[in-house]
């Protein structure tokens, strides 16, 4: 129970591993997750550490992973077991780098036999797009009108006769380009060759696919005539500017015809090539799928094993491996146990040996945690990780966080909500945990899904004491109020309700409040009564006040149980007792106040009240003098005189006794220290060290310093009392806010549905509640509910962990192979 509410107790340790064992010790206790090493080896560089080598090879092994998963992608599922694989042995380590070679090797030259043939495919597809648009070219010119040729294209042909006279007297070049291309490669050759060609081009029927890029290509054929070998030069230049293919078309249609059959043959043998190319490749990348993620398990596992070791020196004799280690004390057997095991598995005859380390250094803080008290936690670490061995909010937090929360958010129905959607989350948790989503606003949520369901508990819980939901009140016990006018048989007089505009409830006037309060929450008449807001605000007010000034005296209780742990019994004395003295006599006696007024003033006699307000401004100024606001009770100047000056004696009682009691233990620690110098001045004088270290214990205290922090402790302390009572207030407001949109809401919106009848009306209903159930979720229940989130957290964060709470240590980062594995490792 102790580490509950109280961080763990850590021990720092040496351990001495024998060089072969050190290896499947550290894999164990990996596989435990509750030590910690330190790293020895911070002033060594990375790269000069003893097993730097064998982290490059997972580092290498890591790689060719990352490689086959990127073949795999969208193609094959990985396959996962439900256990994680054991660590390997070192020697399987070479096992597994010639496995995943071997597969990388042959998955790399199937992609390169694949790649090759594509590129192939490619080319034999455009030759054959190519012969059948020339030859479709050569039979359409063959069919020309007479007034084809004008004066630009007849002095390029000269005259009209077959396809193999013109090739006679012409050259020809033909060619395929991507499409987007074409434009200005069609200008450039116009003003390059001076328009002495002519170029025919037609867009290929389907797409091509890239055989490196995997994407698809659209590509035109072209046909380019031209006269001499210079012109043939200049085009050939063009065409590789612009990365046109060009192939060697003949020249006679038979000759075409007899390419082109080839060229047919040659894609059908092609095809089947490609078909079992790529079964190959499937069959290796399946063969790969069955132990992907086991590989990568045991990579990772290898990987932070030789991490650890390059954090722990090695003796002069290379026989023997010292780390340092966290680990908490109530864990000692486990480890003990860990250990041997990892001995055992190593085959070593040589136990660990475990030496318990002094050290001035703070330890790290561990709060051990479960699935449900996680979210608390990390509730209380994000303000700061607490000092080692302090008090820990989070068990409080756990009931504290959501019944705040439920205060400002405190509606029956928005409740239920946000307790169906965290029970869902609960029951379904483990097929979510399994899917790890990368959303980080999905994630926040699930990870506080027990947070969630307390909230929406708690929520239900302040909605039927504010007797609210959805702006709606609950009549289940009747009601206090039953004048007879108003009142009949149990029943309201609905005339009388309809013709009050104004319907004030005023308990004085009799025979109109029976006296009886309502058995549970507020009475549901208040729901229509015009001074609900009036009522509503003066009993939420006080109410908060009453829980704040309670949390706070909470939190000033818990820094004693600090003091009395860490054994400062001058904070006990100095410090706790005047801070509970000045919030008592002050804050605990407005708290008084409410409670005795409530208790000494009921209906009958309700004018007469005096105010809490003008009373308690009134003990402040010793003014005992109004006439307008009448005692409390007897001897009411004699009590507040009292407090007022008690609470006035404890802000110097914090503020000057401290110091100068801690500057008196200092000069008497310093007068014991140099009568025990004076009987060792020899030695002293030949041990530099031991001196430096006296020089260090009479100069350590600085009194101005300690005198200005305890200032400031001081004037925080007791300004913080005024303004985190205040602040307290915001439970108010925020309730109240969240109830007026409620209400907004539901007059707004849907009302307007109720109102309308017949079939026009049933319909229009659907579709106002729809806008009503995403009004109701978007605004009161992400946005308020978010806006009390955050207040719940400054409140705890800010009015009452800073009574107890210092939050300056660091958090327990242990080795563990869960945390590595899942990406949640810290550090």
């Amino acid at each position: 129970m102790a580490s509950m509410f109280r961080s763990e107790e850590m021990c720092l340790t040496q351990l001495f591993l024998q060089v072969e064992a050190a290896y499947c010790c550290v894999a164990e206790l990996g596989e435990l997750g509750l030590v910690q090493f330190r790293d020895l080896n911070v002033n060594v560089n990375s790269f000069q550490r003893k097993f730097v080598n064998e982290v490059r090879r997972c580092e290498s092994l890591e790689r060719i992973l990352r490689f086959l998963e990127n073949e795999m992608e969208n193609e094959i599922v990985i396959f996962k077991p439900e256990k994680y694989p054991e660590t390997p042995l070192p020697r399987e380590m070479i096992d597994l780098e010639t496995v995943l070679e071997k597969l990388e090797g042959e998955l790399q030259e199937a992609n390169q036999n694949q790649q090759t043939l594509k590129q192939n495919f490619l080319e034999l597809t455009e030759l054959k797009h190519l012969l059948k648009k020339t030859q479709d070219f050569f039979e359409t010119e063959t069919n020309l009108p007479d007034d084809f040729f004008n004066e630009d294209t007849s002095g390029l042909l000269e005259l009209r006769s077959t396809p193999a006279t013109v090739a006679a007297k012409l050259g020809f070049t033909a060619g395929v380009i991507k499409r987007e291309r074409m434009v200005p490669f069609e200008r450039l050759l116009w003003r390059a060759c001076r328009g002495n060609i002519y170029l025919r081009y037609t867009e290929m029927d389907t797409a091509l696919e890239d055989p490196i890029t995997k994407e698809q290509m659209k590509k035109n054929v072209f046909i380019i005539f031209y006269q001499g070998e210079q012109l043939s030069q200049k085009i050939k230049k063009i065409c590789d500017g612009f990365r046109a293919t060009v192939y060697a078309c003949p020249e006679s249609a038979a000759e075409r015809r007899e390419m082109a059959d080839g060229v047919n043959a040659r894609i059908e043998d092609l095809n089947a090539v490609i078909t079992q190319t790529e079964s190959h490749r499937q069959r290796l990348l399946r063969e790969a799928a069955a132990n992907m993620w086991t590989w990568g398990i045991k990579v990772k596992k290898i990987k932070a094993i030789y991490h650890i070791l390059n954090c722990c020196n090695i003796d002069v004799t290379q026989q023997c491996i010292i780390a340092e280690i966290w680990f908490p004390v109530a864990d000692s057997s486990r480890i003990k146990r860990a250990l041997q095991q990892g001995m055992e598995r190593s085959g070593s005859t040589i136990s660990p040996i475990l030496t318990a380390v002094q050290s001035k250094m703070a330890p790290p803080t561990f709060n051990r945690t479960n699935k449900f008290t996680a979210g608390f936690q990390n509730i209380v670490d994000a303000y700061g990780v607490g000092s080692y061995r302090e008090m820990n909010p989070a068990p409080y937090t756990i009931i504290t966080f959501p019944f705040l929360f439920a205060v400002m958010f405190g509606d029956c129905g928005h409740g239920a909500i946000m307790l169906a959607f965290a029970l869902w989350m609960v029951t379904n948790e483990k097929t979510l945990l399994v899917q790890k989503s990368n959303n980080e606003i999905w994630n926040t949520f699930f990870g506080g899904r027990y947070l969630i369901l307390l909230m929406g508990i708690f929520s239900i819980y302040t909605g039927f004491i504010y007797n609210d939901c959805f702006s709606k009140s609950f009549n289940i016990f009747g009601s206090s109020w039953h004048t007879r006018p108003m009142f009949r048989n149990n029943t309201w007089n609905l005339h009388v309700l309809e013709e009050n505009q104004v319907l004030q409830l005023d308990p004085a006037v009799p025979g109109v409040y029976s006296g009886n309060p309502y058995p549970f929450g507020i009475d549901p008449i208040w729901n229509i009564a015009s001074n609900k807001l009036t009522f509503l605000n003066s009993y939420k007010m006080k109410m908060s006040v009453i829980m704040g000034i309670t949390q706070m005296v909470f939190g000033v209780i818990l820094s004693l149980f600090n003091h009395i742990y860490f054994k400062k019994t001058i904070n006990i004395v100095l410090q706790f007792i005047p801070e509970m003295i000045f919030i008592l006599c002050l804050f605990g006696y407005l708290v008084f106040m409410v409670i005795f007024k409530w208790c000494r003033f009921d209906v009958h006699v309700s004018q007469k009240a005096p105010s809490i307000l003008i009373h308690f401004i009134n003990m402040f100024m010793f003014n005992y003098n109004d006439p307008t606001n009448d005692p409390l009770y007897l001897h009411q100047e004699e009590v507040q005189s009292f407090l007022i000056i008690f609470a006035l004696i404890a802000v110097p009682w914090m503020l000057l006794f401290k110091p100068f009691i801690l500057r008196a233990n200092h000069r008497k620690a310093r007068r014991m220290v140099r009568s025990q110098a004076c009987g060792c001045i020899l030695k002293l004088r030949f041990c530099p060290s031991q001196r430096s270290g006296l020089h260090y214990k009479l100069i350590s205290f600085n009194f101005g310093d300690t005198f200005v922090h305890q200032t400031i402790h001081t004037i925080e302390y007791c300004l913080g009392c005024i303004s985190n009572t205040a602040s307290y207030l915001r439970l108010w407001a925020l309730s109240l806010a969240h109830a007026e949109l409620s209400e907004v809401l539901w007059t707004m919106v849907m009302n307007i549905g109720l109102k309308n009848s017949g079939w026009g009306g049933l319909i229009g209903v659907f579709i106002i509640f729809a806008i009503f159930a995403v009004l109701t979720v978007a605004i009161l229940l992400v946005m308020e509910g978010l806006s009390a989130f955050l207040h719940a957290l400054r409140l705890h964060w800010v009015e009452f962990q800073n009574k107890f709470y210092v939050g300056t240590g660091y958090k327990f980062s242990p080795f563990c192979f869960k945390s590595i594995i899942d990406g949640t490792a810290e550090g």
